[in-house]
């Protein structure tokens, strides 16, 4: 029986208080809880898994990696956003009842508090990994020899690409690059009679060239603005340094232009991209003890306040770096590893359109089933079969090591009609897309660019197969991109399946998205945004509140990475107070606040946090018994719903419906990686009560996958009958 029967089971109504329960005005903005500072709390969360014991050391310092990122991430989009409408005179109140200005003051406030605790923890972790081997070094502490041969690797593999920039009349302050590391030098020049200057250089950590430098075969490193600080000799001979300060700058990264009257998307893009690199600057953080007079002069050169844009840190720069040290190889300071599995109905080696045909739909779990032979095999049996006829699919992110396009290009150069709605405006991913477009053009596949105004954010590909019946369509819809690297570290689902009403609706839908006519098209099963998708979830979440009228239990489940859509947080609000059971699984953003007295004592919210980013989608509806699951690549916020071509779909068979019931009760259940939101909006972390609650979700369905695979044989490739006496001619 499942959990969803047992949790309604559990809790029967109650009987009615003897006081008057409270009136909650919905219109009122303690209801809705504000979108950054809910996502900062989920950064916080990110932090405490830095700050567990029970968290390999290694991985401790990649969490310490990852919230130095989110926090880049969250200045140059959110906090950009939030200064351009406060400079356009915005004082229009969100739902919570905040200026723009407001939602910045209170964000600075969190994220300072957040600084200092990752700063401690960075001390920490540190001090821990020095037990096993692992040491920063200041380039202080080492012998003549090991900084003869550091100075000797700087000078014959860095120094050439340095260039110091001097900032004086004769030179105007140099252009800062977005999350560049820069050393502000202090010299005192002796041929100009003791004259004092200031230089710039820009620390060139890149791709190729590491932040921390190995010293010698040893586990031990220097970074590199340390070396360089200590030889400024090479870069400015003969001058005598009297400082050398560390600052890193963060620019806005919101320079999207309306597409409306753009007659060239892709030149509109690529001008956007140029833009964003000299877009404003909204955060500057400095080394601790940075010279007021050069702090107030940084500011004032860059545009900021200098009171509240400007960060200075308790230890190092640029923590996003740590993901060098976080890959240092020493298993036991790491997960156990985990290889993804194939899917137990996809280790039959027959063609994968003929186990779809014959065997029915299947559901994958990422990471936890393999990305590769799984929807890379899709892709690439369709583009060598020859019965294939037309290949179509959205593509918001994929990578370089993702074989997504080479399949593609493979159709395109087999004589197969491929079609793929490119998303140019992913965020940060504009100009990879740009390439990833070219490249397919050139080899001939049809590239658009989506509907005009709507981000195209959907996860859907379509094969059109010409089967011995006749036309047959096969569908893969996720909840993820087409990412290979994102699908080894994102928990994400997938359906594949030949249904035909699916497949007829995923016609219609890549008819809208190649011309962008007909909006108001007719869908059976898929609930595609932004026309159908939220107009059904309001509906089914009214029908379960019938369902209570009624007498009947009801119950909604939701798994999502954000919850900020006013409408749907007012309706789930309205579903517990009328006795529906609502359990939201929200990995970051959530407006909704469970547990107020007489509104949402039925209503519950969890986070998951852990080794693998939570990226799944799932929507729950209990309807009277007549159960309904959907998966789909669309959160409940107002972009999603509203202004993004978003692809929602039903799971309908029970066989694939027991992993979803298992995932949500799994979560819901989990007592090691959630996190519970208490009525005042704040998250307190589940405690362990036992040994056997010990296990993380994630681990728990790590488990899992591998148990259902030891459970299924490798079945071998179907030998066809002898063909006897048949005429062969």
């Amino acid at each position: 029986m499942s959990e969803a029967h047992d949790i309604i089971q559990e809790e029967q109504p109650e009987a009615a208080p003897s006081v008057a329960p409270q009136v909650w005005d919905l219109d009122s903005p303690e209801l809705y809880l504000n979108r950054e500072l809910t996502w900062l709390s989920f950064n916080e969360r990110v932090l405490h898994e830095a700050e567990d014991s029970r968290t390999p050391l290694l991985e401790r310092v990649k969490f310490l990696a990852i919230v130095s990122s989110n926090l880049d991430e969250f200045f140059m989009k959110r906090i950009g956003g939030l200064k351009q409408q406060a400079g356009a005179g915005m004082t229009k109140l969100t739902v919570d009842g905040r200026t723009p200005q407001d939602q910045i003051r209170s964000s600075y406030e969190v994220v300072r508090s957040m600084e200092a605790h990752k700063d401690a923890l960075l001390l920490e972790v540190l001090s821990q990994l020095q037990e096993h081997g692992i040491c920063i070094r200041t380039y202080a502490d080492l012998d003549d020899e090991e900084r003869r041969v550091l100075r000797d690797y700087y000078r014959r593999n860095i120094f050439p690409l340095v260039t110091p920039q001097s900032i004086d009349p004769a030179h105007p302050f140099p252009f800062i690059s977005n999350l560049s590391l820069n050393l502000l030098v202090t010299v005192r020049d002796p041929s100009k009679n003791g004259k004092i200057a200031l230089t710039r250089i820009k620390v060139p950590v890149a791709r190729d060239i590491p932040r921390f430098l190995p010293v010698g075969e040893s586990s031990h490193f220097v970074r590199l603005d340390d070396v360089m600080a200590n030889n400024l000799d090479m870069l400015l001979p003969e001058m005598e340094v009297l400082s050398c300060e560390l600052f890193r700058v963060t620019r806005n990264a919101n320079t999207e232009r309306s597409e409306e009257h753009a007659e060239d998307l892709l030149s509109m893009i690529e001008s956007e991209l140029r833009e964003r690199r000299f877009a404003p600057i909204v955060r500057m953080e400095i080394e601790g003890g940075m010279d007021p007079v050069h702090r107030g002069m940084l500011a004032a050169e860059l545009g900021l306040n200098e009171q509240d844009d400007v960060f200075e840190a308790g230890s190092w720069l640029s923590m996003t770096d740590l993901f060098e040290i976080a890959s240092v190889k020493v298993p036991e300071l790491h997960y156990a590893p985990h290889e993804p599995l194939d899917h137990p109905d996809l280790r039959d080696s027959r063609s994968i359109f003929y186990i779809i045909r014959d065997e029915g739909p299947v559901l994958l779990q990422h990471p936890y089933e393999s990305f590769a032979n799984s929807v890379e095999r899709f892709l690439k049996e369709a583009s060598e079969d020859p019965k294939v006829r037309a290949i179509k699919m959205t593509l918001y992110r994929t990578s370089g090591e993702s074989k997504v396009v080479d399949y593609l290009v493979r159709a395109a150069r087999n004589a197969k009609q491929v079609a793929v709605v490119v998303e140019l405006k992913a965020r940060f991913d504009e100009a990879a897309n740009i390439r990833w477009a070219e490249r397919m053009e050139e080899a001939g596949i049809h590239v658009t660019f989506g509907v005009v105004g709507f981000k195209t954010h959907s996860k859907i590909i379509l094969v059109v197969r010409r089967d011995y019946s006749g036309i047959q369509r096969y569908m893969h819809i996720g909840t993820g991109n087409y990412h290979a690297g994102t699908a080894r570290l994102y928990a994400d689902l997938g359906l594949l399946t030949n249904d035909e009403a699916i497949g007829q609706d995923a016609t219609e839908l890549f008819n809208y998205l190649t011309t962008g006519y007909t909006p108001e098209r007719r869908y059976t099963k898929l609930l595609p945004s932004p026309r159908v998708l939220k107009r059904a979830l309001l509906e089914k979440i009214q029908r379960e509140r019938e369902w209570v009228r009624q007498g009947q239990q009801a119950l909604i489940q939701l798994k999502m990475n954000a919850l900020e859509d006013v409408d749907i947080t007012r309706a789930l609000y309205e579903a517990t107070r009328d006795g529906v059971r609502v359990d939201l699984i929200v990995r970051d953003t959530c407006r909704f606040r469970p547990g107020l007295p007489g509104l949402s004592e039925r209503g519950r919210v969890i986070s998951i946090v852990g080794r693998f980013l939570e990226h799944t989608r799932i929507y729950y509806f209990r309807n009277g018994g007549d159960e309904e699951y959907f998966i789909g690549s669309a959160d409940c916020m107002s972009r999603n719903l509203e202004s993004r071509v978003e692809v929602v779909t039903p799971v309908e068979l029970p066989a694939l419906r027991e992993p979803l019931r298992n995932v949500l009760d799994v979560q819901i259940n989990d007592q090691r990686g959630a996190w519970e939101m208490q009525p005042d909006g704040s998250y307190v972390q589940r405690i362990p009560r036992n040994e056997s609650e010990q296990e993380h979700c994630q681990e728990r369905l790590i488990r899992q996958a591998h148990e259902r695979l030891e459970k299924t044989p490798r079945v071998q490739k179907r030998r066809r009958p002898p063909l006897g006496g048949r005429n062969l001619r």
